[in-house]
């Protein structure tokens, strides 16, 4: 990615006028239904946003659930490469697939927000299966520099089988593992990844 993409942005100053979010947020309309049709957002150069938290970048995180037949949960994960993704996360793990919504995202007609969503799929990972796609909540860590330019809008994909494939090098090892084994990596995962987990799963 470009420093000079333009991707969307909200000022910090009005997700604060609807409220507080730290951490996992569940009530994710309260906050994202006036996000998306605020007259405030906009769209910044990256450079410039990834180092000004006085701006938060609007972020889908998207968790790839496949039950078996016995209905032991499975979630797709994966490590970060090093490509063209977010460099200070490099070699995390993560169950979160996504990334920015582009000005490119916004020339037509649809919604920005959506396009961008499934634009970022399409270019991560390969899905060969119906899903069901439900919106569960927002991320918000300000302990890091990453979490603190970034607004995650949290969606669980519950699929019907797990014919998924990674798309990118930055997307390694990726798969579906038993929820069992993910907790047992949870130090290995990113913040947002951890936060996560522990919000849908427990």
């Amino acid at each position: 990615m470009s420093a000079d993409e333009q991707i969307l942005v909200i000022p910090e100053s009005f997700i604060d006028s609807i409220g507080t979010i730290d951490g996992f947020q569940r009530d994710v309309d309260r906050f994202l239904d006036p996000i998306l049709q605020s007259d405030q957002l906009t769209f910044g150069r990256r450079g410039d946003m990834e180092t000004d938290p006085s701006f938060k970048q609007l972020i889908p995180y998207v968790v790839l659930q496949w039950n078996d037949d016995n209905d032991n949960v499975h979630v797709f994960t994966y490590t970060r490469g090093g490509g063209s993704g977010e460099a200070r996360l490099h070699a995390k793990r993560s169950i979160g697939i996504g990334g920015h919504i582009s000005a490119e995202d916004a020339q037509g007609d649809g919604n920005p927000y959506l396009i961008g969503m499934q634009r970022e799929l399409d270019e991560e990972v390969e899905i060969d299966t119906a899903y069901q796609d439900v919106r569960e909540g927002l991320l918000y860590d300000p302990s890091n520099d990453v979490g603190k330019v970034h607004l995650g809008i949290v969606h669980r994909f519950v699929l019907q089988s797990p014919s998924v494939k990674s798309r990118e090098d930055d997307l390694a090892e990726g798969g579906f593992v038993p929820l069992d084994e993910l907790r047992n990596q949870f130090e290995r995962l990113e913040t947002w990844s951890q936060l996560t987990l522990t919000a849908l799963y427990g």
